[in-house]
């Protein structure tokens, strides 16, 4: 679906215009033309590919979809997929940007994503001096949009963490704890997908090897590899923080499991003492002493009672019980 179609001179908005007029103003000196689609059809991208003289690679992927984050050069135009990940309660959806970047156009095709980028076009058209720039600086300006929505996905992360880590120690919590620590691995795996390719995506654009559309804008571009930086950072800290949690967690299910058995091991050694005592006196021999006597049997019992109460209390003493 066409959000919106402006054609821009010298920084400054001329106006919408219609699809089929994008050839014509692509013709003017000083002039470049900013689409954006949304879940755009086969059909809208074709008539795209024919407007602005796409390559049908480029095209056929992001009309596909499903694509790794990357940047590939196509003569002097540039073509970008990054992914998008936003928030929807504690849940992450995901979707997808594609940006075809020439010498004088700019088409964003996104897929799935929850948030539009009409801030960006809002923020760009407010700084003319920048937006003279051309389709570069709109190229990393939906770039940086993309990347800044990755920070509070971040600190929802190491929040999450804290608070799991403040449940590990909480005795009968373990097994909710490894739950929610896997759930929250996956969250960092779906972001680190997102943001790892593109590291080397960005960089591949600065530097004196660096595409000559991308050169005009490359301090620009450094800022938004830092903070691709600083996420991968963050994320393998928390990747590893997680590892660390788990096996802690484990840990201690070991040692209740270890105390669970103490406890049992005791009771069965203080309860096979009466197994003991009245199967040696069940026997019923004829010459065995005190057999007769009457008060043979509450001596039996004593008996019992007296070990037993010892072996209580040397297993209480000793922190089985």
């Amino acid at each position: 679906m066409l959000i919106n179609c402006v054609a821009y001179q010298e920084g400054k908005k001329l106006s919408d215009i219609p699809v089929e007029d994008i050839s014509d103003y692509l013709e003017r000196p000083g002039c470049f033309v900013w689409v954006a689609l949304r879940d755009a059809t086969d059909a809208e991208m074709v008539q795209m590919k024919e407007e602005f003289g796409l390559h049908e690679l480029a095209v056929e992927d992001a009309a596909r979809g499903h694509q790794r984050p990357k940047i590939e050069e196509y003569g002097d135009s540039l073509f970008t997929i990054v992914h998008t990940v936003d928030l929807e309660g504690d849940a992450l959806v995901t979707g997808e940007l594609a940006i075809f970047a020439g010498p004088n156009y700019v088409l964003s095709a996104r897929r799935d994503a929850v948030k539009g980028f009409l801030g960006v076009r809002a923020r760009a058209e407010r700084e003319p001096h920048l937006l003279s720039m051309g389709s570069c600086f709109v190229m990393y300006a939906l770039m940086d949009a993309v990347v800044d929505r990755y920070f509070p996905v971040v600190d929802m992360l190491e929040s999450e963490l804290e608070t799991i880590e403040d449940r590990i120690f909480t005795h009968g919590a373990q097994r909710q704890n490894v739950e929610r620590l896997y759930q929250l691995k996956r969250k960092g795996l779906e972001l680190r997908h997102a943001v790892i390719p593109l590291v080397d995506a960005v960089g591949s654009l600065l530097g004196g090897r660096a595409p000559a559309l991308a050169t005009g804008v490359q301090d620009y571009l450094r800022d938004v590899h830092d903070h691709l930086i600083r996420i991968a950072g963050r994320l393998d800290s928390i990747r590893d923080t997680i590892a660390t949690a788990i096996q802690v967690n484990l840990a201690m299910v070991s040692i209740d499991e270890s105390e669970v058995n103490k406890q049992l091991a005791a009771w069965a050694a203080i309860f096979a003492v009466f197994t003991a005592f009245a199967g040696v006196w069940g026997m019923n021999f004829k010459v065995m002493p005190e057999l007769e006597w009457k008060w043979g049997y509450p001596m039996a019992l004593g008996v019992m009672i007296a070990v037993c109460v010892y072996l209580y209390r040397r297993f209480r003493k000793a922190g089985w019980l």
